[in-house]
């Protein structure tokens, strides 16, 4: 007895409803009968319809996405994903890709995608840490802005009014220890 065919479509943002639509015609063309949608940002990790997905699959269901960067962040949560289906029981298919884990070929390309991902993202930080340390060397690096130094003058203005620590912290909106460190930095 074969499963339910299950689609997953998403789109970053509620003005992309094209792209939207688009998706779901084209899982339901794939034979989804059971689709899940939002409209919601792939870094964000509350996606309730995907998890609504996840946890309505059976063993024997097939979960359909266009495209694996509307399931996925990234190729490592893309594979998490797909490896917490196969636990079910359940195959993935992604369209665009046309690979399906029920064959080990596509299991194959995706763990190669894993490796490939996994050595892209080493790379960038890579370079990143060489052209800080570039920027630092030729004295262009300063690194994160000092907000709440920036807000000192207000800080002793209001404390020259009279108001308490807790009270500037929250007029100004720095910390507590922001507020002291910059009292202190003042006398």
């Amino acid at each position: 007895m074969s499963g339910a065919v299950v689609g997953y479509a998403r789109t970053s943002t509620a003005d992309q409803q094209a792209g939207l639509d688009a998706q779901i015609a084209e899982l339901r063309g794939a034979g989804c009968t059971r689709i899940f949608s939002e409209q919601v940002s792939g870094a964000d990790t509350a996606r309730p319809e995907l998890q609504a997905a996840l946890d309505w699959v059976r063993a024997g269901d097939v979960f359909v996405v266009t495209k694996p960067e509307r399931l996925a962040r990234n190729v490592i949560d893309l594979l998490g994903i797909v490896e917490r289906l196969r636990a079910k029981g359940v195959t993935v298919r992604i369209l665009a890709m046309h690979l399906d884990t029920g064959n080990p070929t596509s299991n194959l390309i995706l763990t190669i995608l894993a490796g490939v991902g996994s050595w892209e993202r080493e790379i960038m930080l890579e370079r990143q840490r060489a052209g800080i340390a570039k920027a630092k060397a030729e004295g262009k690096y300063r690194g994160r802005a000092p907000t709440a130094r920036a807000k000192t003058p207000e800080v002793l203005r209001l404390k020259a009014e009279g108001q308490t620590v807790a009270q500037i912290a929250e007029s100004v909106g720095v910390s507590r220890a922001s507020v002291y460190r910059a009292l202190a930095e003042a006398t």
